[in-house]
């Protein structure tokens, strides 16, 4: 390809350091109308020095290309046309060229969006959504992080940056929950100790509805705050709700925690993709964001890790 700079370097803005690059062109014409497949190889594409040029396409091509290269190097283009040999406004290649422009202009913005085409039916991957005071992955959650993985496995020159964030109020009161679960559980783990049949981690023990209102009584016995108390100073015995009510009032979240449960969901992000030993660890980057916000965005819920190319 190194005889396309020159051409390179005007429309794309890059010479071509080397490269080849392969066609594969069936075209069937019944009754005037055509259907062309056009499969189009790049091998080892690799731009070069920086052409400025007012023809050059202000896009990141050199993006898509890291986007659209495989492991072994290759970009492989699959693109179906169909149309009209009577219609003057028809020209098979300006089609393919727009196609490949709108390629570009997906890798510049939505990469995530691209890689989830490629290797996802079209699910965008850059973003994976938590339960509320959670840093656990869900089912959902998984799902998508395994086809990311396998997108980084046959894109070995993208590396991601993995920023956590958290919904303020609603994980507020998520991590409230944890805790009062937390502590709930704590006094089944003394028993189960007792016993040496705790867990080794007190998210893992297991309460039934049937003991739930003990292991409560226990829980909120044990706190320091200041509890009802009857006519001659007795605490007062008192319903479900009201003791959870009163553990929830007395439980203090705070913005330290927040941050910590973002970078916690990041942390969590990058070790299910290092599980699988295929993708290096220098190719992740946990980012701490200034603002654990993230930016609003419509039909998508705070609580969530982003992904960002590096």
């Amino acid at each position: 390809m190194s005889p396309l700079s020159p051409y390179s370097g005007k429309y794309v803005g890059y010479t071509i350091d080397k490269g080849q690059l392969s066609f594969d062109l069936k075209y069937l014409i019944v009754q005037r109308k055509i259907e062309a497949q056009n499969r189009i190889l790049f091998d080892q594409l690799t731009f070069g020095e920086k052409v400025e040029s007012p023809d050059a396409i202000k896009l990141p091509v050199k993006l898509a290309v890291t986007l659209l290269k495989d492991r072994q190097g290759k970009i492989n283009l699959d693109i179906p046309v169909t149309g009209n040999l009577d219609d003057p406004q028809f020209s098979i290649w300006s089609i393919v060229w727009k196609i490949i422009k709108n390629l570009l202009v997906k890798a510049a913005t939505s990469p995530f969006a691209l890689l989830g085409a490629l290797f996802g039916g079209g699910e965008d991957l850059s973003f994976v959504e938590f339960d509320y005071g959670r840093s656990s992955l869900t089912d959902t959650a998984i799902k998508k992080l395994e086809t990311l993985n396998k997108a980084l496995q046959d894109r070995p020159a993208v590396n991601v940056e993995i920023v956590g964030y958290v919904d303020p109020e609603k994980d507020r009161e998520g991590l409230k929950n944890l805790l009062l679960s937390r502590r709930v559980k704590a006094q089944k783990a003394k028993d189960l100790a007792k016993k040496s049949e705790a867990p080794a981690r007190v998210d893992d023990v297991k309460i039934g509805p049937e003991e739930y209102e003990k292991y409560l009584r226990l829980a909120y016995g044990a706190e320091k705050f200041a509890k009802p108390r009857n006519i001659i100073g007795l605490t007062k015995k008192l319903p479900v709700p009201e003791m959870e009510k009163l553990m929830l009032t007395n439980i203090a979240v705070k913005d330290e925690d927040l941050r910590n449960l973002a970078l916690e969901r990041a942390t969590s992000v990058k070790d299910f993709i290092l599980r699988s030993d295929k993708v290096a660890p220098n190719r992740l980057f946990i980012v701490q964001a200034q603002n654990f916000t993230p930016e609003k965005k419509e039909n998508l819920k705070a609580s969530r890790v982003d992904f960002r190319i590096k």
